[in-house]
């Protein structure tokens, strides 16, 4: 026996390891994008990766998800297919590892995928008829590509005898040799084995990006959005006064640009909806069912009005929330066309990606504007912000009320029904509570001592907001001057001077909505129905 012969054989097998794992990946992530260009052609809405997707968040822990939102903020869509991306890269690995050890082993695993593909795109509400076609593609695809690697450029693994693995005994002397080199077959050389997987991870980028362009480009051409021209409202918003707008620098814009606005919801891949095929259902316990087109929608009495939305999962200070001038058709009107049935309390909301939410019957045909929202600060809704339609609610936060990509809206009871997060911990309930927030200066600030201006939002919806305060290092509360406010469902900018010595500072913010109530100062995460407390900033001026 060769002095350090199985230290020799231990590291080929190693190395070994590593080409057949190398080479699960390549062929997984070929197969796999593969799939999505398939999908981009066929169903570009639903795709093997975000159906797979959408079920894992689906049955994720309400919890892990709003850890996931608090971390990531509006982020937390690509981290988390940035997670996938390495968890299908290691079990792939490992389809690589299981195929060495016996054949067949890892084309089992990469076929287990495939059918997951399959069940999560037949889960899909949006999925076409030929959705199935792209996770069959995808799984087969990766096999084959598979059982050919295998049989041309790599070899399995050798007995274990030869592994010089603990517990194996020297080899016989009329025993066949162990295999050469590590990983390549006798048809390749190392070089050529890395040049066949380098052309492998070419191919699955360059599909991988086709997919993406071609998904694009058919939202593009099924002309979702840019042929639309919006009707004029029959009760436009009132312009923006100019007592309306504070001139301090690093204060948020009173209105939001559609490109800045918060997006958080449960759609891996934005919904690609037809808005000549759209229809919007209302069902339930009503006394006729109504179906509603895009264009009768269009054609409708249309109401425009400056609203503040939230998400619940934001956090005192911060910026999941925006104010936008929305233009649709008041929700109270279509249900009043419907006909609700006496001891109906909810409408359940449904979003053409099945995302559902339960909304208080009473905020939807009471005097607010709850409207069926068709345009965004004089342009149809971004199709990230819910085109054709969504719901805007004043006063409610998201969750309860602002489904996007709207589908139906089916009266029904909170004893019978549930919208998604409701069974996930979060209140059926979700008034948004009163808040505020300091914009300038910044947590961790560097200022010069003497007179500085601080500025920020308070906001209230439904109840609006009537003082602003401030509590500089502990000492009294002072007020600060607020702008003009749009109408009660909008922030208002607020500002205060004051005047800073040399040192460390802490500054806090509180709010009084209409009636003159006190925002509570008792801190709260934002489980189950939205985050209390003041906002605080510390700084330090020179």
């Amino acid at each position: 026996m060769v002095p350090g012969g199985y230290s020799a054989q231990r590291r080929d097998a190693m190395e070994a390891r590593r080409y057949w794992a190398l080479a699960a990946v390549v062929c997984t992530g070929v197969g796999v994008a593969a799939g999505e260009l398939v999908a981009a052609v066929l169903s570009p809405s639903a795709s093997p990766v975000s159906a797979v997707g959408q079920g894992v968040i689906g049955a994720l822990p309400g919890g892990v998800k709003e850890w996931a939102i608090h971390l990531f903020g509006t982020s937390d869509k690509t981290v988390f297919l940035a997670s996938m991306v390495v968890v299908m890269a290691v079990l792939a690995a490992v389809a690589g590892l299981l195929e060495r050890a016996r054949r067949g082993r890892g084309l089992v695993l990469i076929a287990v995928f495939g059918v997951a593909g399959i069940v999560a795109v037949a889960s899909r509400p949006d999925a076409s008829s030929l959705a199935f076609v792209a996770p069959v593609a995808a799984g087969g695809l990766a096999m084959a590509l598979l059982a050919w690697v295998r049989g041309r450029l790599l070899r399995p693994a050798p007995p274990r005898a030869f592994q010089g693995e603990r517990g194996a005994g020297p080899r016989r002397p009329d025993a066949a040799p162990p295999p050469g080199p590590a990983a390549p077959g006798r048809s390749t050389t190392r070089r050529g084995f890395l040049g066949y997987m380098g052309a492998g991870a070419v191919v699955a980028a360059a599909a991988g990006g086709a997919a993406v362009v071609l998904r694009r480009a058919s939202v593009a051409v099924a002309g979702l959005r840019a042929k639309v021209t919006l009707p004029r409202a029959l009760k436009p918003a009132p312009a923006v006064p100019a007592a309306a707008v504070l001139d301090v620098a690093g204060l948020t814009p009173l209105v939001t640009d559609p490109n800045n606005f918060y997006r958080i919801d449960t759609a891996l891949v934005v919904p690609a909806v037809n808005s000549d095929t759209w229809k919007l259902a209302v069902t339930g316990l009503v006394e006729r069912e109504v179906t509603l087109t895009f264009a009768e929608l269009l054609s409708k009495p249309l109401v425009e009005q400056y609203v503040t939305i939230g998400c619940v999962s934001n956090e005192v200070g911060g910026d999941l929330v925006g104010n936008a001038r929305w233009l649709g058709w008041p929700v109270r009107e279509l249900l009043a066309e419907a006909g609700t049935v006496p001891g109906a309390d909810m409408v359940l909301s449904r979003s053409t990606d099945g995302f559902t939410a339960g909304t208080p019957l009473a905020a939807l045909t009471d005097a607010r504007n709850a409207m069926i929202a068709v345009g965004m600060n004089g342009a149809p809704l971004p199709l990230v912000h819910g085109y054709p339609a969504r719901l805007i609610v004043p006063g409610l936060y998201g969750y309860v009320s602002a489904t996007k990509w709207l589908a139906e809206l089916k009266v029904t009871t909170f004893a019978a029904d549930q919208g998604y997060w409701t069974p996930l911990g979060w209140s059926a309930l979700g008034p948004i509570k009163t808040a505020s927030r300091i914009d300038v200066p910044r947590n961790g600030a560097d200022l010069a001592a003497g007179r500085f201006t601080a500025a920020g939002l308070a906001w209230a919806p439904e109840r609006g907001i009537s003082a602003v305060q401030l509590q500089l290092d502990g000492g009294p509360w002072q007020g600060a001057s607020l702008a003009a406010a749009l109408n009660k469902d909008t922030w208002v900018q607020w500002q205060a001077p004051l005047t800073l010595t040399a040192g460390r500072h802490q500054l806090r913010v509180r709010a009084l909505d209409g009636a003159g109530a006190v925002q509570t100062g008792v801190p709260a995460p934002p489980a189950p129905n939205g985050a209390t407390g003041w906002h605080t900033v510390e700084f330090t001026a020179r």
